[in-house]
């Protein structure tokens, strides 16, 4: 076995639990570091909702100007809203995400060209960018809708500004949960089961393109370089330079769709019908530029959590393929 098999094998020659556990692992991880940015992005995204840009107030200039704004005013906690519900968002999204990911390559793979199989096992798929974008689509999809109620929940406490009295001025509806638990139990109360998956069809859009492009993008970037001895297999630079491109293509694709989700999310009432609503009532008050706000903080948050998650990724891999060998 080539070394190049055997790195391939060590990537993918795990169970879906075992994958659902590591994605979720890494995910976890790269969350502590990027909870903060994910705040100041929702925040600038809904800043100055469905108001002409002549009358919109303006809190937030660019990402460090937020994130001094808010540091000042709500200090290390206020930044860090929302990381309990961060965490079990996470293991719920890219333990489907990165676990499932595999297998639906497989399944696709099965279903559209079976003679490309070399096997039965999940190591045996070849590489193609048609099934690796529907497959990260399809895991994405599904840790969407697994994971809605904590990303509502998340939202609303993101968007959640204790120090807007003394602003003066508030962005977006808000909403006050002292916490998951709090959270959970009042939507419950109020709108029921329902109301828990709450915009999940457009946090199915935003996901599935992120998830379209992450892995694809990642996959495509790291096999370019190995097979034009650019970088090593294994280098911390490979997996580095792999994961901004990926980080990169998420947030380009993902942040019209994520606009409006931020938007579906943390409405009380019922401002937008749906998503393709949201979309059409924010180009025409706002204007094509308004489904990009936050792209910076978007970016900034995206790079640092797509580097970070298939980072720690390639480890939480390595561990659990470990403990499964160790076990069978």
């Amino acid at each position: 076995m080539t070394q190049e098999s055997k790195k391939k094998s060590i990537a993918q020659d795990v169970s879906t639990i075992g994958g659902f556990i590591a994605g979720g692992i890494a995910a976890c991880g790269a969350v502590t570091f990027t909870n903060p940015i994910e705040l100041i992005k929702t925040r600038m995204q809904l800043q100055g909702e469905l108001t002409s840009k002549s009358n919109a107030p303006k809190i937030y200039k660019n990402p460090l100007q937020a994130s001094v704004v808010i540091y000042r005013n709500e200090g290390l906690r206020g930044l860090q809203q929302g990381l309990l519900c961060g965490y079990v968002y996470q293991l719920g999204l890219n333990g489907c995400r990165i676990g499932f990911y595999e297998p639906s390559r497989y399944y696709l793979t099965k279903i559209f060209s079976p003679s490309k199989l070399t096997g039965d096992q999940y190591s045996d798929v070849p590489q193609n960018l048609l099934v690796n974008v529907v497959a990260g689509f399809v895991s994405g999809s599904a840790g969407a809708v697994l994971a809605n109620p904590f990303f509502l929940i998340k939202t609303r406490m993101q968007s959640y500004n204790k120090a807007s009295a003394s602003l003066k001025v508030s962005v977006g509806e808000q909403t006050h949960y002292r916490g998951l638990a709090d959270g959970l139990k009042q939507i419950f109360k109020i709108e029921g089961v329902k109301g828990l998956f709450r915009g999940t069809d457009a946090a199915v859009l935003r996901t599935g393109a992120g998830s379209a492009a992450q892995l694809p993008v990642y996959n495509l970037t790291k096999n370019y370089l190995l097979k034009h001895n650019l970088m090593s297999e294994g280098s911390i630079g490979l997996h580095f330079v792999a994961s901004s491109m990926a980080g990169l293509g998420v947030a380009i694709v993902m942040n019209p769709w994520d606009v409006v989700l931020t938007r579906l999310y943390n409405q009380k009432g019922n401002l937008y019908k749906g998503p393709v609503d949201c979309f059409a009532k924010t180009i025409k008050i706002e204007g094509p530029t308004a489904l990009y706000k936050g792209f910076w903080a978007q970016l900034f948050r995206v790079g640092p959590h797509s580097i970070l998650t298939l980072m720690f990724m390639e480890q939480s891999m390595k561990l659990v393929h470990a403990v499964e060998q160790r076990f069978k």
